[in-house]
């Protein structure tokens, strides 16, 4: 890579963070305080719906412009290694991964007999390559231990090889699952007045308000949740769909809210207290370049980490307090992803060393 092309890659990673600006007021979620499971559910149904603004399936692209770009200028594509810019190359025929890209709805509209809202929601509706998303059809996600991936695909396709079903699934790339997980979570918990209408037939719906999923959706999406915790990618997507719908994905926000209404925690009270938002967690673990280090915010306290390269391999790992530095030296050059843990709190750094 040349030095000035890294300049520029470097630069727009800086300014990610801005599209943290859009973020939720901080009375928010305030009526959900106290409550938990279905009730939980309930409340953050109500607030993620209100105020909610319906746009067009074509404005989609627009809001991609904001949502869905990497950082080098180009769009995201969580199905494909294609390089898109974009605007450019949308479906469209296609016959290969890589022909075009079109809009995916990870939920798919067979499943809510293509009705709006939900058609158009951009929470669930991502860029992606066109072929890959003809591979997944109307399938469910899960896990395929022998399923099959396309040249240039991301994600396999095949039988399931998860607990609890048997029917053909798409498995996305271990660096997304936890990304989907989330945006399941956000969708049936905003059409939750719904769920009893949409299919449940070949799908991950349970056809009723709670739990909406059913059993082995759920194991298999609080694995995912668990295992990819939420990153600057989702937070950056959220805040630029939260500009335009005027609604944000309460499990991006607040990671635990899943636990609360799904997981371990079913029986506690969600209360918000300290570093509570991936947002927050991340503002306070920062990368020196100059330095090669990762530095700690000092009012953070304890934090756990493990550094990971982009095939997913552990590199290193440790504890840090407060105030802290970690060496990041020994990496050599290339991209690396930083996976934070203070207490119940995950979240996922991306960085550079030139």
């Amino acid at each position: 890579m040349n030095s000035s092309l890294f300049a520029v890659i470097m630069m727009l990673a800086v300014l990610i963070p801005s599209g943290m600006q859009a973020q939720a007021p901080a009375t928010y979620y305030n009526s959900a305080y106290g409550k938990s499971g279905k009730a939980l559910k309930t409340e953050l149904h109500e607030i993620i719906k209100s105020g909610y603004v319906t746009k067009s399936y074509d404005f989609l692209y627009t809001i991609y412009e904001e949502s869905d770009t990497r950082p080098d200028g180009k769009l995201w594509d969580m199905y494909s290694t294609c390089t898109w810019t974009h605007g450019q190359k949308k479906c469209g025929n296609y016959s290969t991964v890589c022909d075009c890209y079109n809009r995916e709805h990870s939920i798919p509209q067979s499943w809510f007999n293509e009705r709006s809202p939900m058609v158009s929601d951009a929470h669930h509706i991502y860029p992606t390559d066109g072929r890959v998303n003809g591979q997944r059809g109307n399938d469910p996600f899960g896990e395929c231990a022998n399923g099959t991936t396309l040249t240039n695909g991301l994600g396999r396709s095949g039988s399931s090889t998860f607990p609890g079903y048997s029917g053909r699934v798409f498995e996305p790339v271990d660096e997304y699952k936890g990304d989907f997980a989330r945006t399941y979570f956000y969708f049936v918990t905003r059409y939750e007045d719904l769920m009893s209408t949409f299919s449940t037939s070949s799908t991950s719906f349970s056809g009723n308000a709670y739990p909406s999923l059913n059993s082995w959706s759920i194991a298999l999406f609080l694995k995912w949740h668990r295992q990819d915790p939420v990153s600057e990618k989702e937070i950056v997507r959220n805040n630029a769909v939260y500009k335009h719908q005027k609604n944000r994905n309460a499990f991006i926000d607040h990671p635990i809210l899943a636990e609360h209404i799904w997981g371990t925690l079913q029986g506690s009270a969600w209360d918000v207290t300290g570093v509570e938002t991936p947002a927050e967690l991340l503002a306070r673990v920062n990368y020196n370049a100059n330095e090669r280090s990762m530095m700690v915010a000092a009012d953070l306290g304890e934090l756990s980490y493990e550094v990971v390269n982009i095939s997913g391999v552990r590199l290193l790992s440790g504890t840090l307090l407060g105030g802290d530095a970690v060496s990041m030296g020994s990496l050599k050059p290339g991209v690396y992803f930083f996976r934070a843990n203070a207490d119940t709190l995950k979240a996922v750094k991306k960085f550079i060393v030139q």
